[in-house]
């Protein structure tokens, strides 16, 4: 197996080499990076590179490590017993798998996400460390051992909202994805909008960096936000002409693609202020 760049996924070589690296180590691929930077569609884009299914576990606030092997449901199977049903007699009716059982019993390897592992709790990954290492669980319920027929590929996905745990980490190769650079937008851009004018492309480039290098900004926009900003411009079918700012104007056009909270507006209008005094 080994991943590359997809017709929907521009993969710089560092992040390839990271990706094929875990492959080849068997051990799970930490991915962290600005929110938006395609870490989540980086699996999803793994998967089809090597010809994979993928099973997929999104990671909540209320997320329990125990939910990814399975649960317990007692209380059907005491409403069944209630009823007289002939299931009850059979505890394995009651054991929900969860997305890690389904990986590892899968009759082929798979890619398996655990996306924003963050999220969790911070005892979460912890709880995982034996799973994911030895590649097997015990259900206690039934007294069967859950062995992994092929060991799943498992990229794991951060935000950085919190510090994983050393022994966690020390399981782990690690990647970050940093911010493409111009030429690789370009790149990405011309994945998803082939044709672009090149002249609308560059000015559109022009305002974003300039928009994510204004200081003391609270969100940076980030590479879907950009896509989502070109969306709106195409749909609004303007020229490079009419994307320029006026030279009294701070925010570009079609900004609410780009600039997402209260904090960060006012910041723009306070230095456009500040511009329009400047320039009396």
């Amino acid at each position: 197996m080994h991943f590359t760049s997809t017709d929907r996924y521009v993969a710089p070589p560092d992040l390839s080499m990271a990706v094929n690296a875990a492959i080849t180590l068997e051990r799970p691929l930490l991915v962290k990076g600005e929110p938006g930077t395609g870490k989540t569609e980086l699996a999803q884009q793994v998967a089809k590179s090597v010809g994979l299914e993928m099973v997929e576990w999104n990671i909540k606030s209320t997320t329990r490590a125990q939910q990814g092997l399975y649960e317990y449901d007692a209380v059907s199977r005491l409403r069944d017993s209630q009823l007289g049903e002939a299931r009850v007699h059979d505890i394995a009716n009651y054991i929900r798998k969860g997305k890690l059982w389904q990986a590892f019993e899968a009759d082929q390897k798979v890619v398996l996400l655990i996306d924003e592992i963050d999220k969790a709790d911070i005892e979460f990954p912890n709880d995982l460390l034996q799973e994911l290492d030895r590649m097997e669980f015990h259900v206690y319920e039934t007294g069967e051992t859950i062995r992994a027929r092929h060991r799943p590929v498992v990229i794991i996905t951060s935000n950085n909202e919190k510090e994983l745990p050393d022994a966690f980490l020390r399981r782990c190769s690690f990647h970050y994805i940093r911010f493409p650079d111009a030429e690789t937008l370009k790149r990405i851009v011309d994945v998803h909008y082939p044709g672009l004018k090149p002249r609308l492309l560059d000015e559109a480039l022009t305002q974003f960096f300039e928009l994510r290098e204004t200081p003391g900004l609270k969100k940076k926009p980030s590479t879907s936000e950009f896509l989502d900003w070109l969306k709106l411009i195409l749909a609004e079918d303007l020229s490079p002409e009419e994307l320029k700012r006026p030279a009294n104007e701070v925010l570009p056009k079609l900004h609410g693609a780009l600039v997402k909270n209260e904090q960060d507006v006012a910041l723009f209008e306070r230095l456009a202020f500040m511009s329009r005094r400047q320039g009396r």
